[in-house]
């Protein structure tokens, strides 16, 4: 239960996650205050589709949960920014948990595969046989298949063209997977930033629950709903009078063209 803001109601994402290959069984309690450490699980479990959707779900939760308690929060503005950054760390290799994941910085050991620079034809590369090149084109996330000839043909484009620049023809499959994970995971991660305090007052929450037996549960639950009528209650008796109008009969502000009315007769 949200308690009409209070916490967040991450159970059926839970049972997603501890039932899923990527997951692992925890309580609960556990769960809400890891969920956003992405990182924690390793990059050959998270390059499937099922990771990438159960990501999908939470991000459409926090979403719809901000715009519910936090509606002046403007979101779509977030992400259109986050989306500019990401694009640029991607390219270099930059972005948190995927680095040299991406399309533009290579590690040292991608330098020292291959250096192009000692290379003036295509012919001169297919002398460094398949498994050579095809590991110098995997280490920058290209197609690593192929004829020796393809193969070279492959990596000397990189002669005179910047990775980032290159055809997406010639990148593996996986790797647009890979960034569209890892763009949900930084989108997913921002908004639990916001939502700091609701995550950690949700965590403690689930924590005390483990405590309680039924009849204790129960009873809080019960106590949340009359706090949170309570509340309702009180926005209800606070009117929203700006000018300050005369109260009408029904306790409520008159009309403005009424009151202009009453002016005008005086």
């Amino acid at each position: 239960m949200e308690a009409f803001g209070r916490y967040l109601d991450l159970h059926e994402l839970y049972n997603e996650f501890i039932n899923s290959k990527f997951g692992s069984l925890m309580e609960y309690s556990a769960y809400v205050g890891t969920f956003a450490q992405t990182e924690k699980i390793s990059h050959s479990l998270k390059a499937t589709r099922q990771y990438k959707e159960y990501l999908e779900h939470i991000l459409e939760y926090l979403t719809s949960f901000m715009y519910r308690t936090e509606p002046l929060q403007d979101i779509d503005k977030i992400f259109t920014k986050l989306q500019s950054e990401f694009e640029e760390q991607w390219a270099n290799g930059e972005v948190p948990g995927w680095e040299n994941k991406g399309t533009g910085k290579k590690s040292e050991s991608q330098e020292s595969a291959v250096d192009l620079d000692y290379y003036n034809t295509v012919e001169e590369l297919v002398e460094l046989g398949p498994e050579k090149l095809k590991e110098a084109l995997t280490a920058r996330a290209l197609k690593g298949g192929g004829t020796v000839q393809q193969r070279a043909k492959r990596l000397f484009l990189l002669k005179h063209t910047p990775l980032e620049q290159l055809d997406r023809k010639h990148f593996a499959k996986g790797d647009d997977l890979k960034k569209e994970i890892a763009l949900v995971e930084v989108k997913m991660k921002r908004l639990c930033e916001i939502l700091d305090e609701v995550i950690v007052r949700t965590k403690e929450n689930a924590e005390k629950k483990l405590t309680l037996t039924y009849e204790e549960m129960e009873a809080e639950r019960e106590e949340e709903e009359v706090q949170a009528d309570s509340e309702s209650d009180e926005e209800d008796q606070q009117i929203y009078n700006p000018l300050k109008l005369p109260m009408g009969w029904d306790g409520k502000p008159i009309p403005y063209w009424l009151y202009k009315l009453h002016v005008l007769v005086r």
